[in-house]
């Protein structure tokens, strides 16, 4: 019996980044064996085990067989006889076929093991599949993309490309299961830079079969004075890495990548303007996010930001009336903190673009948040006590109130829009 750290583990240490877990392959070992020394079986499909001290996983070594489509389709065999080599050689790319022995101390031998060139293409920085057992699983391509957005001056081998487009055209990505596509697209989006992991899925020809409405969105033009970089993708890649490079959070980054879906959908015969994309990319969203089974927190905040990031850009121009309105519409009077996501996701788009914008300041946000204040400074449950008897007009005074706040506070006469 021999056990041995591999994967990323192994990767991580040798690009020098921390190591925050180790995975394990037990060599030589049966399941019995592994429970009679302590460890306590959790594997559903194949052998794992957690540790009796660290509650780590091990795994026995193991083969796999491709018998149906997708992510599921797998059958596997492990056995005391099947080697390191035999395990490694299922993984996904050379850089993650490598491993070390975990020796008696529990600290890991210098031997390495790399029977598939990982160490040279760790120095090439090369994305380079172990063998042909990766066309068998489709999850490997959304693998593929989301490392590019972590390991951001590595590329994809041209043979694993192209072995990428042929698992696009013969179907197999079609087979992928929502709950996983949205696994791995959640975990890229808060990578370094998100941009990548979609340049890899359009390269493969991937994007456009689990996100056909973000797909379209290359080669729509948009008027150069307000984007300097005219495309519409282009832009939605530079919004979200802006995003990504402030550090906010999974919605708001969510909220960045599909803010302008609508444009994909804009007559040939308006273009390069975009009149009411906004409501098309809310009626793009509903559809998108039941497919991918996207979580609650990400799927509101992208509907308001995708529905009201045009009046808020406009909003430096909006009286108190318009700015009570357009808060009331974002619900930031009952949840201040999503505002502050919202206007995060706005700021991204504002200052996602080529030319100057990115430097621009962007006094929205602070004008908002003042606005937001004053409106809330206003005591909701004392107004409407004065209109107890007639409870329909509690709503209208409390909205007045609001405004009467937000004016008192400064900003701007009454220039509704």
């Amino acid at each position: 019996m021999k056990i041995y750290a591999v994967g990323g583990a192994i990767r991580d240490a040798m690009l020098g980044l921390p190591v925050k877990d180790r995975d394990y392959v037990v060599v030589g070992a049966t399941p019995e064996e592994m429970v009679r020394l302590g460890y306590k079986p959790v594997g559903r499909d194949f052998p794992v085990f957690l540790h009796p001290k660290t509650r780590a996983e091990y795994a026995l070594a193991r083969t796999e067989r491709k018998t149906a489509r997708g992510y599921h389709g797998f059958s596997f065999y492990f056995a005391p006889e099947v080697t390191l080599e035999e395990d490694l050689i299922r993984r996904d790319f050379t850089i993650n076929a490598m491993a070390r022995e975990v020796l008696p101390d529990d600290s890991l031998s210098d031997t390495l093991v790399d029977p598939y060139g990982g160490e040279r293409d760790l120095k090439a920085r090369l994305f380079r599949h172990v063998g042909v057992a990766f066309a068998e699983d489709p999850v490997r391509i959304l693998r593929c993309a989301r490392f590019a957005a972590r390991f951001t001056d590595f590329s994809v081998a041209d043979e694993t490309l192209d072995l990428m487009r042929e698992m696009t055209a013969n179907g197999e990505v079609d087979a992928l299961v929502a709950e996983r596509v949205w696994q791995e697209l959640s975990r890229g989006l808060m990578e370094n830079r998100p941009s990548r992991m979609f340049d890899v899925l359009r390269d493969s020809g991937a994007l456009e079969r689990i996100l056909p409405e973000l797909a379209r969105l290359w080669g729509v033009p948009q008027r150069a004075d307000y984007h300097p970089e005219v495309d519409t993708g282009v832009h939605v890649m530079m919004v979200l890495d802006f995003a990504a490079a402030q550090g906010y959070s999974l919605p708001v980054r969510f909220a960045a990548l599909t803010h302008d879906l609508g444009k994909g959908t804009t007559p040939d015969d308006v273009l390069p303007r975009h009149i009411g994309h906004e409501g098309r990319s809310v009626d793009l969203l509903g559809p998108l996010c039941a497919r991918l089974r996207v979580p609650v927190e990400c799927r509101e905040l992208a509907q308001v930001v995708a529905r009201e990031h045009g009046n808020i850009h406009a909003s430096g121009k909006f009286g108190a009336s318009a700015l009570v309105r357009l808060l009331e519409r974002c619900d930031a009077l009952r949840k201040p903190e999503r505002f502050v996501e919202i206007l995060q996701a706005c700021e991204a788009d504002a200052r996602g673009r080529g030319g100057d914008f990115p430097n621009a300041p962007y006094a929205q946000r602070d004008r908002l948040m003042a606005a937001l204040a004053a409106a809330r400074s206003v005591d909701a449950g004392a107004v409407a006590g004065q209109f107890a008897d007639n409870p329909g007009k509690i709503r209208e005074a409390v909205q007045a109130a609001r405004i009467e706040a937000v004016e008192a506070a400064g900003l701007g006469a009454a220039q509704d829009a």
